[in-house]
């Protein structure tokens, strides 16, 4: 299956952030379907279908300071997969500390981005994940 065919999963509980999320990977005219989960309990309940054979998502988008199971421990459990680890994790947060960015990149992280707040330069983020994420980079199979 091609990263263009393969799922984007977008963790993501704020409403206006994920609206504001798909909106602009619609723009960018993107081949893959975006599967959005609103905390990191449903986060992790993607592990077991995964293992069953569902086709793995291209690229993780996940928010940190999520209910039920925050992103640091969505990331945790995925990194620890002795098969999944390899799914690109991008952090797309709002938070800037830095214990936030060192904790992230310390469990296993492929990228760490601060969610712009102006809608054009989101848009350019956007851009960038898919530009380098899903069209440059090659992950392994």
């Amino acid at each position: 299956m091609s990263e263009t065919a393969r799922p984007i999963l977008l963790v993501e509980d704020n409403p206006m952030d994920v609206d504001l999320t798909l909106r602009a990977l619609a723009r960018r005219r993107l081949a893959n379907e975006v599967q959005v989960v609103r905390d990191g309990e449903e986060a992790l309940a993607w592990i077991p279908r995964w293992e069953r054979g569902e086709p793995w998502p291209a690229l993780i988008l996940l928010d940190l300071k999520l209910p039920r199971v925050d992103g640091l421990e969505v990331l945790r459990q995925l990194k620890q997969h002795p098969t999944l680890r390899v799914i690109p994790v991008v952090v797309l947060t709002t938070s800037a500390e830095h214990g936030d960015v060192q904790a992230a990149y310390a469990l296993g992280a492929n990228s760490y981005i601060v969610k712009p707040v102006e809608f054009e330069k989101f848009m350019d983020v956007t851009a960038t994940i898919d530009l380098y994420w899903l069209v440059v980079n090659r992950p392994p199979r």
